[in-house]
């Protein structure tokens, strides 16, 4: 009798482990007959912690690769109802595959769940994309993050161990960024620079999520190491000037800015933003130089011919404060100061004029003629200014 006992005992425990791996078997037939539902409701009795008859299915990689198929197959529904089955059906099958290799310590499972794995990035790319483009950035980046946890699983490295996805990286940098985590941004974008993905731009990124953080000192030195990289890149020596620009720190923009002109010697916009350097610095006539130099290479170039006429109205402007400062008593040395502070007039006028024939709505244009016209007593053009800005309110 005690064989016996021992033989029903036995039975029974078989009995209970095939029962509780039918309810995998159960959950993938329901899944390849569309009943998604069932599917579900099926597997996740197969993996309840709180039933004791689970062992057997809990711990079974092959209960949790199909796990990982079903919620798949959610996200691939075009069912609205089985749609709302989850909230985010690709990120658990994500952890169901990962289970399903953590579980499978006899490599019996591999092959199969390397492909489930193929197939979830793909998905998980369609995802992000489309999270992406509707501004849901977090979203985006944790799709791309799976993709980078997948394939540093260990059954998908053991097929290409060197392989680096700079795409997927890339991208989850963007994300990162996108979505004002940019402390994270730059990790990814360090690692695509190392091996030179995107080129020079991936150096313009990284400045900016430096940039985003205020932290000018990490964004300079960024950019200098992308200036070793791709030496004389005339992107990333834009990039360098405008932070040394917005710094205040002139002398540096200007360096970076001349070397950028010795590599783009036709370069109108480089020579336009000298002569603003030159501007800021009170270097008056390399401004001038370098204003006419960008008229030089385009005739049309309405910010040369508007920031030139400037120069010389603020020369006259500092003449006629000079002119002022005469003695009373000393009426000729006054007109005489006065006839110069004219002549800068005159020589800005032309350009401001020149500037109005290419675009004649400009707000601080008028503004500008119009007082050089009251200066220059030309009171017929004065009014028409005064016209012209009246109109814009």
């Amino acid at each position: 009798m005690r064989t016996l006992s021992v033989l029903i005992i036995f039975l029974l425990f078989v009995t209970t482990l095939f029962a509780q791996k039918g309810k995998v078997t159960s959950a993938f037939g329901n899944k390849e007959a569309g009943k998604l539902d069932k599917a579900i409701a099926a597997i996740e009795e197969a993996i309840d912690a709180t039933n004791p008859k689970t062992e057997s299915s809990i711990n079974w990689p092959r209960t949790w690769e199909v796990r990982g198929e079903i919620y798949q197959a959610v996200f691939q529904s075009k069912d609205e109802t089985y749609k709302k089955l989850h909230d985010d059906p690709l990120a658990e099958a994500f952890n169901s595959y990962l289970k399903a290799i953590e579980l499978d310590t006899k490599n019996k499972f591999s092959s199969s769940v390397r492909i489930k794995l193929q197939l979830l990035i793909h998905d998980l790319t369609s995802q992000a994309e489309t999270a992406f483009n509707t501004q849901n950035y977090d979203g985006a980046l944790a799709s791309f993050e799976q993709i980078l946890a997948i394939e540093d699983t260990p059954v998908f490295k053991a097929e290409s161990p060197g392989q680096v996805d700079t795409v997927i990286i890339y991208n989850a940098a963007l994300s990162a960024y996108s979505a004002n985590k940019f402390d994270k941004a730059i990790e990814y974008y360090k690692i695509v620079a190392k091996y030179k993905y995107n080129g020079a731009q991936t150096y313009e990124r990284l400045s900016e999520s430096y940039l985003s953080k205020k932290d000018t000192t990490g964004a300079l030195e960024i950019m200098q190491q992308g200036l070793k990289d791709y030496p004389g890149n005339s992107a990333i020596l834009v990039q360098l000037i405008n932070i040394y620009e917005k710094g205040n720190r002139l002398e540096d923009a200007m360096k970076y800015l001349n070397l950028a002109i010795s590599n783009e010697p036709n370069n109108e916009s480089f020579y336009l933003f000298r002569g603003i350097l030159f501007d800021r610095m009170k270097n008056p006539e390399e401004a001038i130089k370098s204003y006419l130099k960008a008229i030089e290479l385009n005739p049309g170039n309405f910010d040369a011919f508007f920031n030139l006429g400037i120069v010389y109205y603020n020369l006259g402007v500092i003449q006629i404060d000079v002119a002022n400062a005469v003695p009373s008593n000393q009426s000729e040395k006054y007109e005489a100061e006065k006839v110069k502070a004219d002549l800068e007039f005159k020589k800005a006028l032309p350009y401001l004029e020149k500037a109005y024939e290419l675009k004649a709505e400009d707000r601080s244009l008028l503004e500008g003629l119009k007082n050089v016209y009251y200066r220059l007593q030309m009171l017929d053009k004065y009014q028409a200014m005064l016209e012209g800005l009246n109109r814009m309110n």
